[in-house]
């Protein structure tokens, strides 16, 4: 009798765990670029899969290497989503090589993200978005490009017609008026953006739910909420800004133009290209002198670059400094990284005034 039941019972038990790791098997194996966008990722399979992550938020995207591990993830992913070869252009040999046979998505390429050059120069003067963007006193940039994607299909067609992973190639192709930029078509810290953000997290849960149509009801609703909390972050990042709009302060690097937008303020200059390269004197000698003669009031900084050289930018002068940080480095990754980043970035910045 008791082995009959104790049969019975690993045969139940051996039934459980074969479905289980059915189940477990038929969950994409997800990878992502940054910190910003797996916590994203993370939002939207929340209660289903988890996303692996290539760069750590302490390391700098624009020059990290790719380690064994981060191969392997590559090689064994379905689906990865990373921000593009403006960005992380070393990243885009690793994709075709090893993550042949996965689907993968360049978010900047995504339909409805509207993206913008980098600014020319130390200053800013060659290029300032701000005059594009007269239109948008209330914040709710780039609203109708959003809005006219409720049905999901972010970018299907165009990511469709690139089975080589020629990501963007076209599209690039067509941008001569960029023609000259050191740095890439375009500035690819578009993460920084909330509402950038919102459009992403549909393209997410679009793309999930292609190769995981049985968690697809999930996965849009796991977007939809996480819209919704983006949209009380944007509320509230407006009212942390708002004594500070006025306010003149200088980036480390130019990585902030796509917040700038959201939130309607304007940084007077950065201390480094857009790709965080090392300044040279002359750009150095430019930003002081800005510092100096317009009396600015704030000099950010970054914790995954040198604070010597906003020392040297700042020093005899009345300005303040403090730390932002783009990737979240001292956050723990996971779905409440991006609203605790963009908060922090709002709350850091109106705290140097």
């Amino acid at each position: 009798m008791e082995s009959k039941m104790s049969n019975k019972f690993l045969s139940t038990t051996s039934a459980f765990l074969l479905s289980t790791s059915m189940l477990v098997a038929d969950v994409p194996k997800v990878t992502v670029d940054i910190a910003p966008v797996h916590s994203l990722v993370s939002k939207v399979m929340n209660g289903v899969g988890k996303p692996d992550l290539i760069i750590p938020a302490g390391a700098s995207p624009h020059e990290y290497q790719l380690k064994p591990s981060n191969a392997k993830s590559l090689q064994d992913a379905d689906i990865v989503f990373w921000i593009g070869e403006d960005l992380t252009p070393w990243l885009e040999k690793g994709l075709s090589s090893l993550a042949q046979d996965a689907s993968i998505t360049s978010l900047l390429e995504v339909d409805g993200v509207e993206l913008l050059s980098f600014r020319e120069g130390a200053l800013f003067e060659a290029h300032d978005h701000g005059d594009d963007h007269d239109d948008h006193d209330d914040h709710d940039h780039g609203k109708k490009k959003h809005d006219d994607h409720d049905d999901h299909d972010h970018g299907k067609k165009k990511h469709d017609d690139h089975d080589d992973h020629d990501h963007g190639k076209k599209k690039h192709d067509d941008h001569d008026d960029h023609e000259g930029h050191a740095h890439g078509e375009h500035d690819p810290h578009a993460w920084l953006s909330p509402q950038i953000a919102k459009v992403w997290l549909n393209t997410i849960a679009a793309k999930l739910s292609e190769v995981d149509p049985d968690n697809a009801a999930k996965y849009f609703s796991n977007a939809n909420s996480a819209r919704d909390n983006v949209d009380s972050l944007i509320s509230e990042v407006n009212s942390i800004l708002d004594p500070m709009r006025d306010k003149k302060f200088v980036v480390f690097h130019d990585a902030y133009q796509y917040f700038e937008r959201d939130f309607g303020i304007s940084a007077s200059g950065a201390i480094s290209l857009g790709d965080a390269s090392d300044p040279s004197p002359a750009r150095l000698a430019e930003i002081r002198k800005r510092v100096v003669d317009e009396a600015v009031e704030c000099v950010l900084a970054e914790p995954q670059y040198n604070q010597g050289t906003v020392k040297a930018v700042v020093e005899g002068t009345k300005a303040n400094t403090t730390v932002i940080d783009p990737l979240g480095v001292n956050l723990e990754a996971g779905p409440s990284l991006y609203e605790n980043l963009i908060r922090n970035l709002a709350t850091n910045l109106a705290k140097c005034f």
